[in-house]
């Protein structure tokens, strides 16, 4: 089967083909939808043999995928295909390799009587910036399901993954005030502002490298800040009454993301009391575009001892890229990652999953049933 669902499209014919499977074995879905309808997050509870529905383990992942635009692809990337022990496709790393494994086993699911109840959660706009799973945990913890343990998904080569930085993107808006080239001080130039806030997030990722503090279980131990996308002007002879800049951090769990967040606003005030001082008319508007937590899950955890009994690496590693397991564990659900793949396949032309992989993803889903089963 084959069902494109980039983030910029809907993720409902996944959703309804998901929906229906679960149906078919007695449970009815809980549907999470967006605010226009058009996406739904799924949470399907497995009671336990008593009728329970609390506690208990989740598997979770998300449902879209990143584009496919100006990749050069040996394959049609909607369209799974087996080559050379690898499956091929848009998401077959990122994550429709897990999602698939474990709607695979939903027969099995509910074929014998559960000691405890597991839940099935799959998000949607995981992919740009973790925007489904809000809403999904925030359904989970309003009906006080309280599941003791979590496993996101996300490809990592099957290694149990306990902790991860939080992801934090921003979007602002330099709004100066246009003038000749020839009449400079007429105008307020959007670009040099937005030049000078892009040296100041520079400034503030040096202080991290060279200063921490430091968790030395990331590949990258520190917090990073970086200016990625900047766009303004209109000609070359114009004063650039506008310029919009992107920037994102990522920060280790010892740093305060909202001190942060406050630090990088009063630059944004004191910049804009100098606009203000050319012309009362220019401002900056700061957006908050994504926002998701990092993960901090203790070593000696419980969750972390099952997924290694269940057949995850014992890895002892964080990673620098971001899921949806912070915000599971901000909801009180203990959480790692552990899934199959490795991420350097993710959003990359002829983006692929070994088969052993699976297979691995497979036998770990097996023991997670044969731990819940009576």
């Amino acid at each position: 089967m084959a069902i494109d669902t980039t983030s910029r499209d809907s993720n409902l014919p996944l959703i309804d083909v998901i929906a229906a499977e679960v149906r078919r074995h007695g449970v009815e879905p809980v549907l999470v939808p967006n605010e226009d309808g058009s996406k739904a997050n799924l949470i399907a509870t497995f009671p336990a043999a008593d009728g329970s529905t609390h506690g208990g383990i989740v598997l979770s992942g998300h449902t879209d995928v990143v584009p496919v635009d100006g990749q050069d692809w040996s394959s049609a990337p909607f369209e799974p295909e087996i080559r050379d022990g690898r499956l091929y496709g848009r998401g077959a790393c990122d994550m429709k390799g897990f999602v698939g494994a474990v709607v695979a086993r939903i027969p099995d699911i509910a074929a014998q009587p559960l000691r405890e109840p597991l839940h099935l959660a799959f998000s949607y706009d995981e992919e740009i910036g973790c925007l489904g799973a809000e809403s999904l945990v925030k359904d989970m913890v309003g009906r006080e399901l309280r599941p003791r343990a979590c496993i996101v998904g996300e490809p990592t080569s099957m290694r149990v993954i306990h902790g991860h930085k939080s992801i934090n993107l921003f979007r602002v808006e330099f709004h100066g005030v246009a003038a000749h080239s020839s009449l400079t001080p007429r105008g307020v130039n959007a670009i040099e502002y937005a030049a000078a806030f892009a040296r100041f997030v520079r400034g503030v990722a040096e202080e991290f490298r060279d200063e921490g503090p430091y968790d030395d279980a990331f590949d990258v131990p520190y917090t990073t800040c970086t200016v990625n996308l900047i766009e303004g002007g209109i000609a070359v002879n114009t004063v650039p009454a506008a310029c919009t800049l992107h920037f994102e951090f990522r920060s280790i769990a010892a740093v305060d993301s909202h001190a942060l967040v406050d630090r990088f606003r009063s630059e944004l005030h004191r910049l804009e009391g100098e606009m203000q001082a050319e012309n009362p008319e220019a401002r900056i508007d700061l957006r908050v575009v994504a926002s998701a937590p990092g993960l901090d899950t203790a070593e000696d955890s419980e969750v972390v001892r099952l997924a290694t009994e269940w057949g995850g690496t014992a890895s002892g590693e964080k990673v620098a890229y971001g899921t949806e397991a912070g915000l599971f564990d901000q909801g009180g659900i203990p959480t790692v990652v552990c899934g199959p793949g490795d991420i350097a396949q993710a959003h990359s032309p002829d983006e692929f999953v070994d088969l052993d992989q699976l297979v691995r993803c497979e036998a770990f889903l097996d023991r997670v049933l044969a731990h819940l089963r009576l």
